[in-house]
């Protein structure tokens, strides 16, 4: 069973300024700032990568507490991540929805009940209003419907929310790491119990051997390819996408920044 501990019960002298960043931040998990979840911000911020005021969800407010923890001036949401804006959750039309689990896979907080060929819904007290969820939709059947009418930023969002979004996302992350090692054990197997048929196969003509050790050859190198990538993700210092060891998911973007990101280096490159 996999166990998360709550972040804010770590000693501050055991936290590195990510971490401390990480704990100002709404937790919401949408992107928005232009990284692919909220820890890869903070280190970002931390290593002098990123502004401050990339964080729609955190408002105003969320930038005056980056600011206070580490000395900067307050300054306003950068446009190219979106604005400050009341907080909305997702809702799923029923009667349209296909069971397709796009909008499932899409949650990072996993705030989205249903399975396969059957009705979708979304929970509105573990929903983010990450909007992840909309685009990956083949029928267009999920609304953002705002919740906090006249309230914005952390004034519709509160630190308890905060971690317990956090928390469901490390849960997420960690999950999707066992389906997948679980996937590739099964398939190591299957491949493994393949090469065995392969290898028991007689061959009776110079044709069929050739073929046989083709198949061997084939089988045997989708089995090297699957140990080094084993290795690999294993080794000391390797990193997943949202860093801080919970992404084992998606990659981090390092080499090729994605649209937002360009578009605030061109920015800066413009002052």
């Amino acid at each position: 069973m996999l166990m998360m501990q709550n972040p804010s019960m770590l000693s501050s002298m055991q936290k590195s300024l990510a971490d401390r960043i990480e704990d100002l931040l709404p937790q919401t998990q949408c992107g928005k700032c232009g990284y692919p979840a909220c820890r890869p911000y903070a280190e970002a911020i931390a290593n002098g990568d990123a502004d401050i005021n990339q964080c729609p969800p955190g408002g105003v407010q969320g930038v005056a507490r980056l600011a206070e923890l580490l000395g900067k001036p307050v300054i306003p949401i950068n446009s190219v991540n979106g604005i400050e804006r009341v907080r909305p959750v997702a809702v799923i039309d029923e009667s349209l929805c296909i069971g397709c689990t796009l909008c499932i896979q899409a949650c990072p907080v996993d705030a989205i009940a249903g399975a396969a060929r059957q009705m979708h819904t979304v929970l509105p007290e573990l929903c983010t209003g990450c909007d992840l969820c909309v685009a990956p939709c083949p029928v267009d059947c999920i609304a953002m419907v705002d919740v906090t009418p006249g309230k914005t930023g952390w004034n519709a969002w509160s630190q308890q929310q905060a971690d317990a979004a956090r928390m469901r996302h490390d849960f997420h992350i960690l999950r999707q790491q066992r389906d997948k090692e679980e996937n590739d054990a099964r398939l190591a197997a299957k491949a493994a119990a393949k090469l065995k048929e392969v290898e028991a196969e007689s061959a009776l003509s110079p044709e069929e051997k050739a073929a046989q050790q083709r198949k061997k050859a084939i089988i045997q190198a989708a089995i090297e390819r699957a140990r080094l990538k084993k290795e690999q993700m294993a080794a000391p210092g390797s990193i997943s996408a949202e860093s801080k060891s919970i992404d084992p998911v998606p990659e981090r973007r390092t080499e090729e920044k994605n649209p937002v990101q360009k578009k605030q280096t061109e920015q800066q490159g413009n002052r």
